[in-house]
C-alpha cells in the first residue's frame, strides 16, 4: 500500500506495482476511510448547526448559525486583613441580625420596606397607659416575594412596666440559618433561581445590587451551601425510597467539579437514578468506575426487580451481581440507527419500525391503560413488531459489502446483542420502553452547565446533586418548588430524624402541602 509520506511521484510508481486485487483493496480501505470522516463531519455540523431531535423528520437548513453568548467576568472585591504574628486574616463582617444593629445595606428608595410589630406576650391584654415604651430595637431580613425583593423590618418596643419596673422586649425572630439577616423566602428563592432557573450567583448578585441591597457574593455562596447542608436528610430518606424501588432507570451525565491543575477541572458524573414513584436522585461520583452502581444502589433487590438503562457495561455487570431483570432502552437502540442514516439508507426502515412502537405506546397513554391491559396490548401489537424488527435486523447483517467498523453495521449489533433487555417491557407493564423520563429529568444538569459552567469543589457538586434531586422530584411531583422549599427549611430543624421521609416531596405533598409553613413576607400585609 503507497505510504502518506512518500511523494506524488513515487506513490505513482508504487500504485503501478500493484496487482488489481491490491488496488480494490486500497480503494475498499480508502473508501471505509472517507465514509467514516464524511459521518465525523456530519454528526459534528449536525451538533454545532443542526437540529439535534432523534425524531424521524427532515433536518432543518444547514445554514442555521449559532449565537453564542459571552459571560460577563465578576468584579473581585477588596476585603479587609489583619495582621497577627505570622501572617493576615480577613475580617469577618459582623451581620448584625441579632443585635438590632440598623446596618444600611439596602436603598430605602429602591427597596420596599415591609415593617412588623412584635408585641411581647406580657403586655398584650394591658392598656396603653400601664406601660412605657422606652426604646425600640429593629432587625433587618432580606426577604424575597417571587420575582421581587423586599426588606422585612422588625420593630420590637422595649417596654417597662410601670408597676414592677420590670422591662420587656421580644428577642430577634428566629431564622432558619441563625443570626443571619436572610429570611426563608429570600433562601428558597436563591436556590430556586439557582438551580429551577439556572441563574448563576454571580448575576443574582448583579440583580440584588441592581435592586439597592449591597450583600457580598461569598454570603451568597455560604447561604446556598447551609441551606442545602439542612436539606440532606430530606435528600437521604428520598434515595432510601428510591432504592426501595422495584423498577429503576439509571443514567451518568458528566459535570466538571474540582481542580486538577492550573486552569484545569476534572471531570465528575452524576448517576440519576429515577424511582417507579416519580423520585429521582443524583448522587455524584468523581469517576465514571462501575463499582459506584453497586455504591449507589447496593446489593439488596428488590423482588422481581428491574434495572432500566442504556447499553453501558457497568449495569449489566450489576445485575449479574444482584440477579436483577435488566432492560435496555429503545431511544438509544434507536440513536445508533439515526446516527448511521446519513451513509445508509436503509436504516430508515428501522426508524420506521422503531417509530410504529412509539405509536403504540401514544394509544396504551391514550386508553389510559395499565396493569395487565397495558401488557395485553404491547403483547398484542407490540410484540410482533418487535420479532418483525429483529428479523430484519438479522436479515441486514447477513448482507454483503459492510465491514464490522460501519456505523449502521454497529448499530444493528447494538440492537442484536441487546435484544433480551429490549424485550423486558413486553411482559413487564411497569417497565417503559426507554429511558426518556429519566434524561428529561437529568436534562437540568446540562442546562446548568451552560450556564454556571462547573462546580469548584466535589463537594459542591454533591451539594448541586442534592437540592437538584428535591427540585426535579417537586416538578415531577405538581408541587411548586418555592412553596416546598419555604416549607420544609422551616420544618426540618424540628422533624423527627425516624420521620424525615415525610418531608420528601412526594410524602410532603400528601402530609403538608394543604397548609404549608409560610414566610412572614406572605403572612403579614406590607405596611
Amino acid at each position: 500500500m503507497p505510504s502518506a509520506a512518500t511523494g506524488p511521484s513515487s506513490n505513482l510508481t508504487e500504485v503501478s506495482a500493484l496487482s488489481a486485487a491490491q488496488l480494490l483493496a486500497v480503494v475498499h480501505s480508502q473508501a471505509e476511510k472517507i465514509a467514516a470522516l464524511e459521518h465525523q463531519l456530519e454528526w459534528f455540523r449536525r451538533q454545532i448547526f443542526g437540529h439535534k431531535s432523534e425524531r424521524f423528520a427532515p433536518e432543518p437548513s444547514p445554514n442555521q448559525l449559532h449565537l453564542g453568548e459571552a459571560f460577563p467576568v465578576p468584579a473581585t472585591t477588596v476585603q479587609k486583613t489583619r495582621a497577627i504574628p505570622a501572617h493576615t486574616r480577613r475580617v469577618h463582617p459582623a451581620d448584625g441580625a441579632e443585635s438590632g444593629e440598623e446596618l444600611k445595606f439596602f436603598d430605602e428608595s429602591k427597596v420596599p420596606v415591609q415593617t412588623i410589630t412584635l408585641v411581647h406576650a406580657d403586655v398584650e391584654s394591658l392598656s396603653p397607659d400601664q406601660y412605657d415604651v422606652i426604646g425600640e430595637k429593629v432587625t433587618y431580613r432580606i426577604a424575597q416575594r417571587p420575582g421581587s425583593y423586599q426588606v422585612l423590618k422588625y420593630r420590637r418596643p422595649v417596654i417597662k412596666l410601670k408597676a414592677t419596673q420590670q422591662i420587656l422586649s421580644l428577642p430577634a425572630p428566629q431564622g432558619v440559618i441563625q443570626d443571619s439577616r436572610a429570611d426563608v423566602s429570600f433562601i428558597a428563592g436563591l436556590l430556586v433561581d439557582k438551580f429551577a432557573w439556572h441563574l448563576p450567583l454571580y448575576r443574582q448578585h448583579q440583580r440584588l445590587a441592581a435592586a439597592g441591597i449591597r450583600v457580598s457574593r461569598p454570603w451568597l455562596t455560604q447561604l446556598a451551601q447551609q441551606a442545602i447542608g439542612l436539606l440532606e436528610p430530606i435528600y437521604n430518606a428520598q434515595f432510601e425510597s428510591v432504592r426501595h424501588s422495584r423498577v429503576k432507570a439509571m443514567d451518568e451525565t458528566p459535570i466538571k467539579a474540582g481542580r486538577s491543575g492550573h486552569g484545569r477541572m476534572r471531570t465528575g458524573y452524576f448517576w440519576p437514578v429515577y424511582g417507579e414513584r416519580d423520585e429521582v436522585c443524583f448522587p455524584f461520583h468523581p469517576s465514571r468506575s462501575a463499582d459506584f452502581v453497586t455504591q449507589a444502589l447496593g446489593l439488596k433487590a428488590a423482588e422481581k426487580g428491574v434495572l432500566l438503562t442504556d447499553g453501558y457495561a457497568a449495569y449489566e455487570r450489576y445485575v449479574h451481581k444482584t440477579g436483577l431483570k435488566h432492560a435496555q432502552c429503545w431511544a438509544h437502540t434507536r440513536r445508533g440507527l439515526f446516527e448511521a442514516l446519513p451513509l445508509e439508507p436503509a436504516a430508515a426502515e428501522a426508524l420506521e419500525q422503531i417509530k410504529a412502537l412509539y405509536a403504540i405506546e401514544e394509544q396504551i397513554r391514550t386508553l389510559k391503560l395499565s396493569g395487565e391491559g397495558k401488557q395485553l396490548h404491547r403483547l398484542t401489537h407490540s410484540k410482533p413488531r418487535v420479532e418483525r424488527f429483529f428479523q430484519w435486523v438479522d436479515e441486514q447483517l447477513q448482507r454483503a459489502g459492510f465491514t464490522p467498523s460501519n456505523p449502521f453495521i454497529q448499530a444493528l449489533n447494538y440492537a442484536r446483542e441487546r435484544r433480551a433487555g429490549l424485550e423486558v417491557f413486553l411482559t413487564d407493564p411497569d417497565v417503559p420502553i426507554d429511558t426518556n423520563h429519566l434524561e428529561r429529568a437529568l436534562r437540568v444538569i446540562p442546562m446548568g452547565r451552560k450556564s454556571w459552567l462547573f462546580c469548584w469543589t466535589e463537594l459542591g457538586a454533591r451539594q448541586v446533586g442534592v437540592i437538584q434531586s428535591l427540585i426535579v422530584t417537586c416538578r415531577l411531583q405538581g408541587i411548586d418548588p418555592y412553596s416546598y422549599l419555604v416549607d420544609v427549611l422551616q420544618r426540618v430543624a424540628d422533624q423527627p430524624a425516624s420521620r424525615v421521609a415525610e418531608l420528601t416531596p412526594r410524602l410532603w405533598k400528601q402530609h403538608f402541602a394543604a397548609h404549608p409553613l409560610r414566610s412572614d413576607i406572605q403572612e403579614f400585609p406590607t405596611q
